[in-house]
C-alpha cells in the first residue's frame, strides 16, 4: 500500500498536468503517461536524497518517451520540460541514465556561475536529467523590443563558450511574455526573442541544427499577471539543454 507521501505527490501531479490539459498545451496522450508511470513514482517518492546522477540511473532504467513525459513533471519539477527532449521511442538503461546524470550535473554547476541566470535541472521526454537555464526579459531586451542588450551579450558568450564541451546535446529556446497586450501580438515578441537568442548562440559558434525555438506568448506563467514583480517573472527566456540521440547512444555503449 503507498503511503500518504507517495499518494499526494500523485495528486499533484494529477492536477498540475490536468490545468496543463485545460489549457491546451498537452495532449490527452500525455495524461495517460501520468498513469502508466505511476508504479515508477511509488519507487522513487522517497528518494528526494539521492543524488542527480542516481536519479538519472533509475529513471533511465525504467523509462522511454512515453513514461518520461510524467515522470519528468515530478523528478524535473517542470511540466514543459516533460516534452523536450531527442524523444528515441525506447527505454533507456539505467547506466546510460547515470552517465548522462553526471555529465548534466557537472555542466549545470559551471553554468551556475553566469550572471542574472537561474540553473535548474530537469527531466527530459526520455526521464534523462536535462538542465534548465532562465534568464530575465528585461535583462536580456529592452520595453517590447527583440534586440539583445550589451548585457545579454556578454552573458550570453560565455554560455555559448560553457556548452563547447557538450555539443552532444539539443538546445531549446523558449520566449516568454506577460499579459499585457495580445496573446497574438506577444507570441510575435516572445518567438522574435527566442530566434534572437538562438542567432547570437550561432553566431558565437553553436550548431544551428541543435537549436530549437518558440515563442510562448503569455501561455505558460510562473507567477501572477496581476503584478508587475509577477509580470517581470513572467518575462523571460528559458533554454533547455537535453541529451541528444548521440549522447544517448554513446552512454548506452560505453555502459
Amino acid at each position: 500500500m503507498p503511503n500518504n507521501d507517495a499518494l499526494s505527490k500523485i495528486n499533484i501531479i494529477l492536477h498540475v498536468r490536468t490545468k496543463d490539459i485545460n489549457s491546451k498545451l498537452f495532449s490527452m496522450k500525455k495524461l495517460i503517461s501520468i498513469l502508466l508511470s505511476a508504479t515508477l513514482i511509488f519507487s522513487v517518492a522517497g528518494c528526494s536524497s539521492w543524488s542527480k546522477t542516481a536519479n538519472g540511473g533509475l529513471i533511465g532504467g525504467g523509462a522511454g518517451a512515453a513514461l518520461g513525459a510524467g515522470i519528468g513533471v515530478l523528478l524535473g519539477g517542470d511540466a514543459q520540460s516533460a516534452a523536450i527532449g531527442a524523444a528515441i521511442g525506447a527505454g533507456v538503461g539505467g547506466g546510460a541514465g547515470a552517465i548522462i546524470g553526471n555529465r548534466m550535473d557537472k555542466k549545470a554547476e559551471e553554468l551556475a556561475a553566469l550572471e542574472a541566470a537561474k540553473v535548474e535541472t530537469i527531466t527530459d521526454v526520455n526521464g534523462l536529467e536535462g538542465i534548465k537555464v532562465t534568464f530575465d526579459s528585461g535583462i536580456l531586451f529592452g520595453f517590447n523590443s527583440s534586440k539583445l542588450s550589451e548585457e545579454s551579450k556578454a552573458t550570453l558568450t560565455k554560455f555559448a563558450n560553457t556548452m563547447k564541451d557538450m555539443e552532444q546535446t539539443d538546445i531549446t529556446i523558449y520566449g516568454h511574455t506577460d499579459n499585457v497586450g495580445t496573446e497574438q501580438a506577444n507570441e510575435k515578441v516572445s518567438a522574435k526573442r527566442a530566434e534572437a537568442v538562438a542567432d547570437f548562440l550561432k553566431k558565437n559558434g553553436m550548431d544551428k541544427d541543435r537549436l530549437i525555438t518558440k515563442g510562448m506568448s503569455f501561455t505558460m506563467p510562473v507567477a501572477s499577471n496581476d503584478t508587475e514583480e509577477g509580470r517581470a517573472q513572467n518575462r523571460r527566456v528559458e533554454i533547455y539543454i537535453t541529451a541528444n540521440e548521440q549522447m544517448i547512444k554513446e552512454a548506452a555503449a560505453a555502459n
